[in-house]
């Protein structure tokens, strides 16, 4: 397999640091609102990346996080009367009742920045023994320039970075270029004890004490959208090298930009929607295969027009995928020859998959090589075919949509009154402080399509 390497920049060949293990660390969102449209696509893209290395044998260690300290929150709670962790909580369930939608796998790991804190702490007093961090009006900064290597990653010189730095903290900073790893408490916000005073942590040096702890010193690979590569992961680099003295990571994988109607997605322009808002107007199935349908390191265009042509393509897909079930249904019997070579003939578009996703996990190649393989299965399949024969091929097309997280399988439609007999016994466990069991019908509920919205005016329920 051969991965585009941001380091690098070059189609680098995937080998991992141990053999038949992979170690992935995947950046998460700051849980302060909903996730928006363009948060989904590194969470659909990476994640076809961990189902086609775990198809391939790989035992795959994937960590996300989920920053829930951070200015954003603090703000957020302080708007609604709550606390911080208070907003976490809400909206990292939120957070899941998308990704679910999304069918996005659970993480092996999906730490809190929050969790991490002696382990930010240590990595900390260790950049400051070794002179790279400093300690001024109660915060600590990192010396970006004492990093040799500070830009390998954004492939930028120093000067240019250095023109785009904030100049207006010069009085607290050594250097415009410094960034910051601990900030002291301002009145009211939430606070740990440090050596340098209470405080919380800034934001990158949270990945890099998370990667660490559940991944090791070295990753194989770290991934994350476009906007990432600067300053984030090139801080994430410098903290993480000079406190440990090896490379951080291997490969730099990084995802590109969405765009809504050929714009950037403004909040000031208009376009900016969340997975939540998309999902009153399409199934999550679609927006998911519609990130797939370009290279993730190409640009991508979200428009009605686009996402219409997504859901075509994906009822192709599952139109093939229901014929061929209930085909099998009706059919019995074993294969006969002429149906074994037709069988094998199938395995072409098996391999044209595979070379699609050896090439820098190329999902829309390989979108279209499931394409072909349907077209295939169209042509070759009918009433006459044997049981054996049927339930092979539809077997071959559930796996390859499987690597891409495409759910062919048909469910039965819940009734609107089980849907409300479920609410209402949800709302009764919530009266009786049963958190677990309410979590639990929501989650039945989100299995079968329905999507919960607890409001004012009380649970608002609609099908994904």
């Amino acid at each position: 397999m051969k991965i585009f390497n941001t380091l690098t920049r070059e189609k680098d060949e995937f080998k991992p640091i141990k053999e038949g293990e992979v170690k992935i660390y995947a950046c998460g969102p700051t849980v302060y609102n909903y996730i928006h449209i363009g948060n989904a696509r590194p969470l659909c893209v990476f994640d076809v990346l961990r189902r086609y290395l775990e198809w391939q044998g790989y035992k795959v260690t994937f960590v996300q996080n989920f920053t829930d300290i951070d200015d954003k929150l603090i703000k957020k709670a302080n708007e609604e009367g709550l606390t911080v962790p208070e907003i976490a909580e809400r909206y990292i369930k939120e957070f899941w009742t998308d990704a679910k939608g999304l069918n996005v796998r659970e993480a092996t790991v999906h730490p809190r920045a929050t969790e991490n804190i002696k382990e930010i702490q240590d990595i900390i007093s260790a950049l400051m023994e070794k002179g790279y961090a400093y300690e001024s009006g109660g915060d600590v900064y990192y010396r970006a320039k004492k990093f040799e290597d500070y830009g390998k990653l954004s492939h930028q010189p120093l000067e240019d970075l250095e023109a785009g730095a904030r100049i207006g903290v010069a009085e607290i900073k050594e250097d415009p270029m410094d960034f910051c790893l601990w900030k002291g408490a301002k009145p009211g916000e939430p606070y740990w004890e440090s050596p340098w005073g209470n405080g919380r942590p800034g934001w990158h040096i949270e990945c890099s004490a998370m990667a660490c702890r559940y991944l090791g010193k070295t990753i194989d690979i770290h991934c994350g959208g476009l906007d990432l590569i600067f300053p984030h992961h090139e801080n994430e680099i410098a903290q993480s090298e000079c406190c440990n003295g090896v490379p951080f990571a291997k490969y730099w994988m990084h995802n590109g930009f969405l765009n809504i109607d050929n714009r950037k997605m403004s909040k000031s322009l208009g376009n900016f929607f969340t997975v939540r808002e998309i999902s009153e107007k399409y199934d999550l199935q679609v927006l998911r295969f519609f990130m797939l349908s370009a290279h993730y390191r190409s640009p991508l265009n979200f428009s009605a027009d686009l996402m219409a042509a997504a859901k075509n393509g994906l009822d192709r897909i599952l139109t093939a995928a229901e014929r061929l079930h209930d085909l099998a249904d009706a059919a019995e019997g074993s294969m006969t020859d002429a149906e074994k070579e037709n069988f094998a003939a199938s395995k072409e578009y098996v391999e044209k998959f595979e070379a699609a996703m050896e090439d820098d996990a190329n999902t829309a190649d390989a979108v279209s090589a499931v394409f072909e393989l349907v077209k295939f299965i169209n042509v070759n399949s009918s009433e006459q075919n044997s049981k054996e024969y049927l339930q092979a091929l539809y077997q071959r097309l559930e796996t390859l949509c499987d690597v891409l997280g495409i759910i062919i399988e048909k469910k039965e439609e819940i009734l609107d009154s089980d849907i409300e007999a479920l609410i209402a016994e949800r709302q009764a466990a919530r009266k009786e402080k049963n958190f677990a069991r309410a979590d639990e019908i929501r989650d039945m509920l989100l299995e079968q399509g329905i999507i919960l919205e607890d409001t004012r005016e009380g649970v608002k329920w609609k099908r994904a």
